[in-house]
C-alpha cells in the first residue's frame, strides 16, 4: 500500500509552521507533532528556561533526539523549531526517514509583526535587529528543503496546507 510521505514544516520562527502543520495533519489524518511543544514537555520547562538553566546545546541534542523518534513514526507532520533544520544531522535524519521537507517562506516583515509579544518565550529573538541577522543566516539552510513555498503571510492556514498536500510525494 503507498502513502504520502511524512512532512517536516521548516523555517523561521513566526512562520506558521504549527498552524499550517495542524491543518495539513487534519487534511492528511496524519498525527501532527510540534518539537517545540514536544520539547518543552519533555524538559518540563519554556524553551527559554531550558536555554538559559541547560544551554542551547543540551536543547539541540534532545531535539535531534526526538527529531529521530518521530522521523520513524509513520503518517507524521512535524512542525520543526526554528533551528532543528540547521543542523546537517536533522536535515539527513529527515531525508533519511523518507520524509519531505517545506520551507515556509515567509517575508521577514510578516515575522517582525507575528512576533511581538511572542518574544519572551523565544531565547533567540533578543531584539527585532539580531533576530533578523538570524533570519537571514537561517534562509540559505532552510532553502535546502526539498520545496519552498513563497507566502505573503496572509494566506489562510488551510490553503497553505492544501498545496503543501498537493506536492508530498507517495511513499511505499
Amino acid at each position: 500500500m503507498r502513502g504520502m510521505a511524512n512532512s517536516f514544516l521548516v523555517g523561521f520562527m513566526g512562520a506558521g509552521k504549527t498552524a499550517i502543520g495542524q491543518e495539513l495533519a487534519r487534511i492528511l489524518c496524519f498525527r501532527f507533532v510540534d518539537l517545540d511543544d514536544a520539547l518543552v514537555e519533555r524538559f518540563g520547562a519554556s524553551i527559554r528556561e531550558v536555554f538559559e538553566s541547560r544551554g542551547e546545546a543540551t536543547f539541540r541534542r534532545e531535539e535531534s533526539l526526538l527529531l529521530e523518534r518521530v522521523a520513524g513514526s509513520p503518517r507524521s507532520v512535524v512542525a520543526t523549531g526554528g533551528g532543528t533544520f540547521c543542523s546537517a544531522r536533522n536535515r539527513h535524519v529527515i531525508h533519511s526517514a523518507g520524509g519531505y521537507s517545506v520551507f515556509l517562506d515567509v517575508p521577514w516583515s510578516v515575522i517582525l509583526r507575528r512576533l511581538p509579544g511572542k518574544n519572551f518565550d523565544r531565547p533567540r529573538f533578543v531584539d527585532p535587529e539580531q533576530a533578523r541577522q538570524l533570519y537571514e543566516s537561517r534562509r540559505a539552510t532552510y532553502l535546502l528543503a526539498d520545496t519552498s513555498l513563497s507566502l505573503d503571510g496572509d494566506e489562510p492556514p488551510d490553503q497553505v496546507a492544501q498545496r503543501i498536500a498537493s506536492l508530498l510525494p507517495e511513499v511505499a
